[in-house]
């Protein structure tokens, strides 16, 4: 079965507003999170969307659940999330384990709660290359040139601009290898790892590229949010 995973843990510190994490911000006439989690419930395929949240905020969540969503409940589960990004993907997975019995074939769909401008064709795209990959990267074509400085002062490396992809979500694999994969790790490894298809990498698995949209935006900070309310007025 495939599963979506929305990974909504963040406390949204760097949006400045300290009484409310981001994900939870209106955007138009309704929260981020519930932009988000819609997007995966037009997609038939997924079974179930499992939201991780922060501890404090699992009741807040499921309020919102039932304010905007109520209809579609039935396939929506809010669980707490962990500490760091791949602890919440953990937790979403044992949440899921806990219910049903994981095969070798189950997928989640991890997705970022505060990317709402997510397309169907990306998500399709995610569910499809999984099929024969170990794990799928949504990306988009870097535009900018990159520059790397190891030491924050110097330049290192000007790495080629045309091999070069920025990293967006959803990023999808299977979850008994997620989670075995993840207990491989030792406790250095799991702090410097932000990014749960970097695990797939580092183990020498196949990990696909699915093209992203340059409007599948990150909200982090307040610049973000205006931005991402001025998509909203234009749709």
């Amino acid at each position: 079965m495939i599963y979506a995973g929305i990974l909504a843990g963040g406390k949204g510190t760097r949006m400045g507003v300290q009484d409310l994490p981001k994900q939870f911000l209106d955007l138009g006439n309704r929260p981020i999170l519930i932009h988000t989690i819609e997007k995966f419930l037009l997609v038939n395929e997924i079974e179930e969307v499992v939201v991780g949240v922060h501890p404090d905020w699992v009741t807040y969540a499921e309020d919102l659940i039932n304010k905007y969503l109520d209809g579609s409940k039935d396939r929506i589960r809010i669980v707490p999330g962990g500490a760091d990004r791949n602890m919440t993907i953990e937790q979403i997975i044992r949440a899921i384990e806990s219910v049903h019995s994981l095969t070798e074939d189950d997928v989640i769909i991890t997705h970022d709660s505060v990317r709402p401008f997510i397309s169907f064709r990306s998500i399709q795209e995610n569910i499809t290359k999984i099929e024969t990959s170990d794990a799928v990267d949504t990306v988009v074509e870097a535009t900018d040139t990159i520059v790397q400085s190891m030491d924050k002062e110097i330049i290192s490396q000007i790495p080629e601009r045309q091999y070069l992809y920025q990293g967006q979500t959803p990023q999808t694999f299977r979850m008994k290898s997620f989670l075995s994969l993840y207990e491989e790790l030792t406790n250095s490894e799991r702090e410097q790892l932000t990014d749960a298809c970097k695990i797939f990498v580092l183990k020498g698995k196949k990990v696909s590229l699915a093209q992203g949209d340059y409007s599948n935006i990150k909200i982090t900070t307040v610049v973000d949010l205006k931005i991402a309310r001025s998509m909203i007025e234009d749709n």
